[in-house]
């Protein structure tokens, strides 16, 4: 079975065979993403997940009157996931998803949003082959 560069990067970073890393993979103990691809999953964890966020960051990232700081902690938690349309209307109305997404990554790491084991995110380089470029992943710890 051919070894995949995420197979690579794994084995690389946990000193571990081919088979142990696949294994890691596919049940999904360990994310191994690109940049782009780690920029992505951390996207949509935090648009799914802005019911949770604390609502003084939510209040201050839109620019609010901190004086609403109560209201929407208490939706919050009566609502729970059921705020999150709200809240993902509240953002994209005042300071924009876009500027959200990069003030949370900016405030935690993606590694907070993308490996639930201990919010770390690791960065491994590989080669695809001898002479050919090298790919960098970063690795998430998920269980």
């Amino acid at each position: 079975m051919k070894t995949t560069n995420q197979q690579k990067a794994l084995m690389q970073h946990l000193g571990i065979e081919q088979d142990e890393a696949e294994s890691l993979i596919e049940s999904g103990d360990y994310l191994v993403l690109t940049d782009s691809e780690a920029d992505e999953t951390a996207r949509e964890y935090i648009l799914d997940s802005l019911w949770a966020f604390n609502a003084s960051f939510i209040i201050g990232e839109c620019g609010l009157d901190m004086s609403g700081e109560e209201s929407l902690k208490s939706m919050q938690e009566k609502s729970c996931e059921g705020a999150n349309d709200f809240i993902k209307s509240l953002i994209e109305k005042t300071c924009g998803i876009d500027s959200f997404v990069d003030s949370a990554v900016s405030a935690d790491g993606r590694g907070h949003f993308l490996s639930s084991y201990d919010g770390e995110e690791n960065e491994v380089t590989v080669n695809e082959k001898r002479g050919e470029e090298k790919m960098t992943f970063y690795i998430y710890r998920t269980n």
